[in-house]
């Protein structure tokens, strides 16, 4: 599900369904108020769409599947029908809201407390319209307690169905807060008896209690084990687990020796905020491998500021200090996570290589708050342009990020996507200038997506950025987390538009002599011709290389026949997109391929099929009957 980057804990990436011109307007207003939406209309209709759609059904089942948010602007029976058959798990379904078409109400079908009821209530109040809540627990209770804030675990989950029962029957529920008040069960509208006294069960109706003599416990600790079947435990996030290591630990022994710490101050781990240390440890393996498996973030701290913890500590080590300017690593860390009320209730323990100290805040730990995060590089590929090829892991990735890094157009054909967002965009020809911003942005503990066209990893950024990380070896640049996200590229957009020519082996190559000498491009070209592969064209043409494409077109003829198909695609999935397929023989002399466009050249065996519209493929073999 898409999560990241929304307002007020709006899921972000939300797509917006209309079925007709009709629904246009109120669609736009909707997109408008929900953090990087999308409007989906049919494909005819002439309106403001992000994305247009053929059939709504199989639209609905791939947004669902792919976990994007949907509100739809139609009949409630529409989304059921359209999901339905994808139904297998409510913890990781994307919220689902049916609005009416004349804004009257909202509701929430699927994933009420995953995002849907919060969606419906944002329209409610910005529309003026009713949010139809039909989730008991927000209805009675005025919470979830299947829904605790972020940082906080339920530790027993089976237990969560018994105690909203009893409080919905209005039977008293005792609640004990060892570790951290819980402030949002105070907040909602069950009433909070402070006095311990017996209750009349359903007297004053869904009642939280001190009173020893109820029969069910909500506990609230940062404990082990609570030995307590009528228990309903939840682990709020007050501890800061803080570890120093030697460079390269091996991440088990890290592990181990966190887990032991754990165990021996019979903490639990759903109790950890964060994993934090000194910030010269931001590119340690071992340490983001204990964080992702606990599922909580790692934060780092500059030397200076755990350098203010050094009366705290238990333990002073000159070792430390030589390496790292302050005198321990893992309770300093700990302790600055914790904050001034925080105390030490796991000293230092050491292994061979690493140490490990915990402590505990007095109320609950905004991981986002503390230190600074790794920073992550995205490297999303957006496919030619049309919103319809991008993949769901990118459009997730461009939600998460904050800063968006790109060429002008690339980032204009985002559109909606990136509204709200932090935007470096740039020329061409600026990509070394843009990767290094990308990667010094990451470098500050920043999410940032950079953005290529086609695929990233196909002539596109992915390779700069990783040239320019083993060129710098820049520390802060070895942190930064890198991702590659794929995506559609050119020549595959182009061979899907006329059917198959990629069917058997195939090639790419770069036109572009800046950064390889022609000759070595040449004798590539030789070598496919030669190899009778079906060859992509990269950069065909520009203003000063207009004799290119010429003269790779004359090498290839020697190879293969003069009727041999060939395609030139431009603007493919964009405005003004073209699809012309000439023979071999008409190559050299065409002057409509541009930078903007790809050229496919067939193998000696591709076929063109005539038609009303023609479709060129490559068989799959060479023998004149192949097996089907």
């Amino acid at each position: 599900m898409i999560l990241a980057g929304g307002k007020g804990g709006l899921p972000h990436g939300t797509a917006i369904i209309v079925m007709g011109l009709g629904g246009a307007p109120l669609g736009r207003r909707v997109r408008d108020l929900l953090p990087g939406a999308e409007l989906f209309g049919p494909r005819g209709r002439i309106a403001d769409w992000d994305q247009s759609y053929e059939r709504v059904v199989p639209l609905l089942g791939d947004l669902f599947a792919a976990g994007r948010p949907i509100v739809g602007l139609c009949a409630s029976g529409i989304l059921i029908r359209a999901v339905a058959p994808l139904l297998v798990n409510k913890q990781v379904e994307p919220p689902v809201v049916a609005l009416a078409e004349d804004g009257s109400v909202a509701v929430p079908l699927l994933g009420g407390h995953h995002g849907a009821n919060a969606l419906a209530r944002v329209l409610a109040e910005a529309l003026g319209c009713v949010a139809a809540i039909t989730t008991a627990g927000d209805l009675r209770l005025g919470f979830a307690l299947d829904e605790p804030p972020p940082g906080w675990r339920i530790a027993t989950p089976d237990r969560v169905k018994p105690v909203t029962a009893a409080l919905l029957a209005g039977e008293p529920v005792m609640l004990v807060e060892e570790a951290a008040r819980a402030d949002w069960l105070r907040a909602g509208t069950v009433s909070w008896d402070p006095e311990p006294h017996p209750l009349i069960a359903g007297a004053m109706g869904p009642t939280l209690s001190r009173n020893a003599g109820a029969g069910l416990r909500i506990v609230v600790t940062d404990r082990r084990a609570v030995e307590d079947e009528n228990a309903l435990v939840f682990h709020p996030p007050v501890l800061a687990l803080g570890i120093g290591c030697e460079r390269g630990v091996a991440a088990e022994e890290v592990a181990a020796l966190a887990q032991d710490t754990l165990a021996e101050a019979g903490l639990a781990a759903g109790a950890v905020a964060a994993i934090v240390s000194i910030d010269l440890k931001a590119d340690e393996v071992a340490i983001h491998a204990f964080a992702s498996a606990l599922g909580v973030p790692a934060r780092f701290f500059p030397a200076a500021r755990l350098l203010e913890e050094t009366d705290r500590l238990t333990i002073r080590s000159e070792a430390a200090f030589r390496a790292t300017g302050c005198w321990g690593v893992a309770e300093g860390a700990a302790l600055a996570a914790a904050g001034s009320d925080g105390v030490l209730v796991a000293p230092r323990r050491q292994s061979r290589r690493a140490t490990c100290a915990i402590a505990r805040a007095a109320t609950p730990i905004d991981a986002g708050a503390i230190g600074r995060a790794r920073g992550r590089l995205a490297i999303v590929g957006t496919g030619p342009g049309n919103p319809a090829w991008r993949t769901p892991e990118t459009t997730a990735l461009l939600a998460a990020a904050g800063e968006i890094v790109g060429y002008r157009l690339y980032l204009d054909l985002l559109g909606n996507t990136i509204a709200g967002k932090r935007r470096h965009d740039g020329a061409i020809g600026e990509e070394a200038a843009r990767a290094m911003l990308a990667l010094d942005l990451a470098a500050e503990g920043k999410l940032v997506a950079l953005v290529s066209s086609g695929d990233p990893g196909i002539y596109g950024l992915a390779a700069l950025v990783f040239e320019l990380i083993e060129r710098e070896q820049r520390r802060d640049w070895s942190a930064v987390e890198i991702v590659v996200a794929p995506g559609i590229s050119a020549m595959h957009a182009a061979a899907a538009r006329v059917g198959a020519p990629l069917g058997h082996d195939f090639c790419a190559i770069s036109l572009s002599d800046l950064l390889t000498p022609w000759p070595a491009i040449r004798a590539r070209l030789e070598a496919a011709a030669s190899a009778d592969f079906v060859v992509a064209l990269y950069n065909p043409r520009s203003v000063r290389r207009s004799g290119n494409l010429a003269e790779a077109a004359n090498l290839l003829l020697r190879h293969r026949p003069p009727e041999t198909p060939c395609i030139i695609a431009r603007n493919l999935g964009r405005a003004g997109e073209t699809i012309e397929i000439l023979p071999l023989a008409s190559l050299a002399g065409s002057a409509s391929a541009d930078m903007l466009s790809i050229v496919l050249v067939g193998s000696s065996r591709t076929r063109l099929v005539p038609g009303e519209k023609p479709r060129v493929y490559t068989p799959r073999g060479y023998f004149d009957e192949p097996p089907l």
